[in-house]
């Protein structure tokens, strides 16, 4: 069953999207938004709608909280359908190529035109212009060429890690969405104005990796696998159990570090920031590490100080102790996701059952927005 306005609670609540239904970082942002309070409305296409199964219940944590009516938007009345909504909501989120949605008749001169206080956000890869603008692309795209990728991985050698679409797809471009609607809708509380977003995943990455692209012009980083917090550094990095499984060490501040040898019973010697013995002292500690089951380790580290961990998969995580009673992760119809976050402490955000594409009458959706 979708999520009703009356149902919305955070510090978002009463906000109206119009999401046109994409893929990947679109949906999240937009999941991000609902947790937030904003009555989110998906826009899917009868494709979309006919590759779901109404027989089966709705897990897609990527459709949480939101409602979802189908529009052909290419067909005679489909432009007219979605102007219609954008009349009355507060924001749209145009996930698709620059240009797309002006052919189809609802791009930002037109429906920002009818509505003056609508933020008319646009989520792409590349941006809304440059020689990129457009080119097709996915996240692994987005993180080579913006420099990120090429820093990922923990051999010198080898190549780069790809870090799942996590990096591009949901933290530069999902978040950095509902960041700057966020920012957006604060604006306008004062100038009564909509106005147009470019959100870039290019943009976002860039803003995330910043940090260390300074290091690495500087000379202060080297290539993967050497340095301090890609797997470089003994003390920070991960070890294979006598049961394959992991355990991860973070211990960098010194104090940390005599933890971590203490519980191992090893001497600093040669000591912790002599660089060139890093590779000596991961072998050492890989032979420990791997002499015992990773729950052995995390009972020999309870209660120090060693910043040892558990690497746990999201079936364990959802069972953690920690994250159970903070419902950092939850489970929903059997499937892991995130609890809504930040935390307020006066206007809580919540999370929302997931719905089928276009499983919302689309008059329920016009009656409730009036």
């Amino acid at each position: 069953m979708s999520t009703t306005p009356a149902d919305r609670r955070g510090p978002l609540a009463g906000v109206r999207v119009v999401e046109l239904g994409g893929i990947g970082p679109g949906p999240h942002g937009c999941a991000l938004l609902a947790d937030l309070g904003c009555d989110v409305v998906t826009v899917a296409t009868p494709a979309q709608t006919a590759s779901a199964d109404p027989t089966r219940p709705a897990t897609n944590p990527l459709t949480r909280g939101k409602r979802s009516v189908v529009v052909d938007v290419k067909a005679d009345g489909g432009s007219d359908t979605v102007l219609d909504l954008c009349d009355r909501a507060d924001v749209l989120v145009d996930p698709f190529r620059p240009g797309v949605c002006e052919r189809l008749g609802v791009g930002p001169d037109v429906v920002c035109e009818r509505n003056p206080r609508l933020i008319y956000a646009r989520l792409t890869g590349w941006g809304q212009d440059g020689p990129y603008a457009q080119q097709v692309g996915h996240d692994i795209n987005y993180l080579a060429t913006s420099g990120v990728l090429s820093m990922l991985g923990n051999e010198p050698d080898g190549p780069p890690t790809v870090p799942l679409n996590l990096l591009a797809d949901f933290a530069g471009g999902g978040m950095l969405l509902a960041l700057g609607v966020s920012a957006a809708l604060a604006e306008r509380a004062s100038s009564g104005r909509g106005q147009v977003l470019d959100v870039a995943m290019v943009d976002g990455l860039a803003a995330i990796a910043g940090p260390f692209f300074h290091a690495v012009v500087s000379g202060a980083w080297g290539p993967r696998g050497t340095n301090l917090l890609d797997g470089g550094a003994h003390f920070y990095t991960t070890y294979r159990t006598a049961d394959d499984r992991w355990i991860a060490v973070g211990a960098i501040e010194p104090q940390f570090y005599a933890a971590l040898l203490g519980v191992l019973e090893l001497a600093d010697d040669p000591p912790q920031w002599d660089r060139d013995a890093w590779p000596q002292w991961r072998d050492r500690l890989g032979t420990v590490f791997a002499g015992e089951t990773r729950d052995h380790w995390v009972d020999r580290f309870s209660g120090t100080d060693a910043c040892v961990s558990p690497v746990l998969d999201p079936t364990e995580a959802v069972v953690d102790a920690h994250l159970r009673e903070r419902q950092t992760i939850v489970d929903v119809g059997g499937v892991p996701q995130w609890g809504p976050a930040p935390r307020f402490g006066r206007t809580p955000g919540g999370s929302g059952a997931a719905v089928h594409p276009g499983a919302t009458p689309l008059a329920e959706v016009v009656d409730s927005w009036g």
